[in-house]
This record gives C-alpha cells, sequence and structure tokens, in this order.
C-alpha cells in the first residue's frame, strides 16, 4: 500500500490550527511563521483547478464591486 500525502492539503491544516488558536499572545516571528505558511499554500494551490476556480471568482467579485461603484 502506497500512501501519498498533499503538501497543499498538509499546510491546509495547519493554516487551520495556527489561525484557530485566537486569544493566544503571537510573536512577531510566529506571525511571520503563519504568513510565510500561507504564502507557501498559495503558491501550492494556484495552479490547480480549485485555485483557478478561485481567481476566477475573486475576479468576478471584484470586477461586480467596481461595476457598482461606477457611475
Amino acid at each position: 500500500m502506497i500512501l501519498t500525502l498533499n503538501v497543499a492539503v498538509l499546510l491546509a491544516v495547519i493554516i487551520y490550527f495556527r489561525i484557530g488558536r485566537k486569544g493566544q499572545f503571537q510573536s512577531k516571528a510566529n506571525q511571520w511563521l503563519t504568513v510565510s505558511i500561507v504564502l507557501v499554500f498559495g503558491v501550492l494551490i494556484a495552479p490547480t483547478d480549485v485555485g483557478q476556480e478561485i481567481v476566477r471568482v475573486l475576479g468576478d467579485i471584484v470586477n461586480n464591486i467596481s461595476a457598482s461603484g461606477s457611475p
């Protein structure tokens, strides 16, 4: 039996637990580590179908917001 682990899924779990710890004091180094993990997660998920769908949906939302603000 071969067990494979998707790095993006592992990072998503790590991000969930790191951000879920609200109310606890975090040092600057700890905050930068969380930001770095999120950045790597974004780079890993961007070329996937899910990442492309997220970019498309966010682009549509931004376009609708900017169109509604135009006279």
